[in-house]
């Protein structure tokens, strides 16, 4: 078996969903989306589940789910603050959430010290995409001046609401290498073709949904870019953010990174609005009639 990391990002504001998403019941027994990416991810080989959370959910993030897991698998827990920053800066006057997944991911450099995979709390991914993205983990060789590193792509046409539209970094890829990565706002349905603001996008079209894999070369350059960043907000110092994909984009231009795409055919789902909930645990439903999981997922 591997000795590989999940990484668990859930510290979001769940601003859209009207509430504390990641903690949202959608299995048949009380199981979060959470409940089943862990299942799948310790099936696949994943030998310890890092939780990214803030500190005011800690407690209802226990009793929920992290007191249920760590009888599983082993667990720890970080904890992704605003005010986490590096000396000489402050937050900015009337901000009021964290910077983005690149601090989430940089929040955890002290407890991590293997290859990890990265997941994004309220997405559900599938079997698939564990199974290839732990047995690619097990392959990578980085060293400072080039990382090794993977991701898992999804089928745009497979990764939509039908309540609203998302954001997704659309990938370019050649001979299997990721080439770039553009996050795009707006897109969704519009009736049987896909667009973002009226510009028609490949149905097919290779997505990120922040399924990530690296090795622990990768929090150095975190490090180094997180004040950079700090320093050129862009006029946006309330809302800009410290984005994964952006620093996985620059990093491949910069020729300091290679990334592999791992082509997943499953469909996500997940909750970016409440009134995807429903679907959500209907489609959950689906998966246990179909064998894909047990009725009650921990017994």
């Amino acid at each position: 078996m591997s000795k590989n990391t999940l990484l668990i990002m859930a510290a979001g504001m769940g601003s859209r969903f009207g509430g504390i998403k990641q903690l949202e019941a959608m299995g048949p027994n009380g199981e979060i989306i959470m409940d089943y990416s862990i299942y799948d991810a310790v099936r696949a080989g994943f030998e310890k589940v890092v939780f990214i959370i803030r500190k005011d959910i800690e407690k209802d993030f226990m009793e929920v789910i992290g007191n249920r897991i760590s009888k599983l698998v082993k667990t720890e827990y970080v904890f992704q603050d605003m005010h986490d920053l590096p000396e000489g800066f402050s937050v900015p006057e009337g901000r009021s959430k964290p910077w983005g997944t690149g601090q989430a991911i940089l929040a955890c450099k002290d407890v991590v010290d293997t290859p990890f995979a990265v997941i994004n709390a309220d997405d559900y991914y599938g079997q698939e995409g564990f199974i290839k993205i732990n047995e690619f983990l097990n392959t990578m060789k980085s060293t400072p001046d080039m990382m090794q590193a993977c991701m898992v792509g999804f089928v745009l046409g497979n990764t939509l609401s039908e309540n609203g539209t998302v954001t997704r970094g659309l990938c370019q890829a050649e001979n299997g290498k990721l080439t770039g990565i553009v996050e795009t706002s707006n897109i969704g349905w519009d009736g049987e073709d896909v667009a973002a603001d009226g510009v028609k996008i490949p149905a097919d079209s290779i997505a990120s949904m922040n399924m990530w894999g690296f090795t622990p070369e990768i929090f150095a350059q975190l490090e180094k870019r997180f004040p950079e960043f700090l320093s050129d907000l862009g006029g946006n110092p309330l809302k800009a953010e410290f984005l994964l994909p952006t620093i996985v984009g620059d990093l491949v231009a910069e020729g300091k990174m290679e990334v592999s795409v791992l082509k997943s055919s499953d469909k996500w789902f997940g909750v970016t609005y409440k009134e995807d909930a429903p679907f959500v645990r209907e489609s959950f439903k689906k998966l246990i009639r179909e064998g894909k999981y047990p009725e009650k997922l921990y017994i």
